[in-house]
């Protein structure tokens, strides 16, 4: 066999082995969240008060800036009040995000389960509606139990929203905020899906086995309580008089919006959300898209016998897949460093998972050049497509 066919046999070997494997790197999506899933993961917070809850679903989408939070709350944890709104303004983490640290048991909870936390911003982001839903479907579990009523800590109401009937929670002190603690698997009563038990977090001095609810010492907010809930929409809103106090902005609206720029490399979990937010391209897609033309050039040249053409083509296109291969390996490399940001917090950072998606691209794109270089080698024609060496 000559070069010149050796050359031909490496280059139908990599179009063939390399562009399905792209293609099922773009197909493969994570499916949505299950109901019983969404379940597992709002459980813990489904009973707090309403704007808590907002709050936290906000917050939850930024899951390396909630690590930064927790790591300030736990070496600053005298600082409160009205200093603790002057110690914000120096950070730059989103405002659901510096709003937590007034909830130091919360933004704990958020910190020491971060694969919770994680998968909830992810699910709030891609199924908003579903996980609002799920919120009010444990409250009618829990009251239908007989374990969600208006105490000296809160009041819990009825109330119709369009068509639905929602249960609303709220501090009986809007100024005082006790956060509750409680054992998921007894408050809602028996727990109906074994493959998905619930997410559940007990502060320190929480006794599960002595009470199954309680509540934390009364937490005086100021202005650090400036979300809401729009149960029969859906959806979650600002107050945004409250919200200017604290943030010293001065927004015109209650809209929230996600803002993509607090995500700090953490990686979107689906397509819909990358494309929505600016992350739409996984690292290498668009070199990958290039080779696949070049790879189908090479296959009609190669039936023409234009050998000249598919040497220039071929060299194209390898350099096209060198270079989707560089942008998995930035991908890695960002997923490296939110392994170490998470790493260097008690605890570690398991549960983020845009660094293992990240990693797994990568390692999916090592493999094809593994096989790519091995078809290369067994053809002879290792250098002919201008491939690294």
């Amino acid at each position: 066999m000559n070069s010149k066919t050796r050359w031909m046999v490496a280059w139908l070997f990599a179009a063939l082995v390399i562009v399905p494997i792209g293609r099922a790197q773009d197909a493969a999506q994570p499916a949505p969240f299950k109901k019983e899933e969404i379940e597992q993961l709002v459980a813990p917070i489904a009973l707090y008060p309403d704007a808590l809850v907002a709050q936290i679903l906000m917050a939850s989408t930024y899951p390396l800036e909630v690590v930064s939070a927790a790591r300030w709350s736990k070496a600053n944890p005298n600082v409160k009040d009205k200093a603790l709104e002057d110690a914000m303004q120096q950070q730059t983490w989103d405002p659901s995000v510096k709003s937590l640290t007034a909830f130091p048991s919360v933004i704990a909870m958020l910190n020491d389960k971060l694969d919770m936390t994680q998968k909830l911003g992810d699910a709030f982001l891609g199924q908003q509606k579903e996980v609002m839903a799920a919120i009010q479907e444990l409250r009618a579990k829990a009251d239908k139990a007989g374990n969600l009523k208006s105490s000296k800590e809160q009041t819990v109401t009825t109330e119709q929203q369009g068509s639905t009937t929602v249960i609303k929670i709220e501090p009986a002190d809007p100024q005082v905020v006790y956060v509750p603690t409680y054992n998921p698997t007894v408050v809602y009563g028996p727990w109906p899906y074994p493959a998905y038990p619930p997410y559940y977090y007990y502060p320190p001095g929480y006794s599960a086995g002595s009470v199954f609810f309680a509540f934390t010492i009364g937490v005086v907010v100021g202005n650090a309580m400036w979300g809401g809930c729009h149960w029969g929409g859906g959806n979650v809103y600002i107050n945004h008089n409250t919200y200017n106090n604290f943030n010293k902005t001065d927004i015109k609206t209650g809209d929230w919006q996600h803002k993509p720029e607090h995500r700090k490399g953490a990686q979107y979990r689906d397509q819909a959300s990358q494309q929505k937010y600016g992350g739409g391209q996984r690292a290498g897609v668009d070199s990958r898209e290039q080779f696949r033309g070049r790879a189908e050039q090479g296959r009609q040249d190669i039936a023409r016998g234009d050998a000249d053409s598919i040497k220039r083509d071929g060299g194209a296109g390898d350099r096209a897949g060198g270079a989707g291969d560089r942008g998995a390996g930035v991908g890695d490399r960002s997923a490296g460093a939110a392994d170490r940001g998470g790493s260097r917090q008690a605890g570690g950072y398991d549960g983020i998972g845009s660094g293992g998606q990240t990693r797994a691209q990568s390692n999916r794109g090592a493999s094809s050049r593994a096989s790519a270089s091995g078809g290369a080698r067994a053809g002879g024609g290792g250098r002919g497509g201008g491939g690294r060496r």
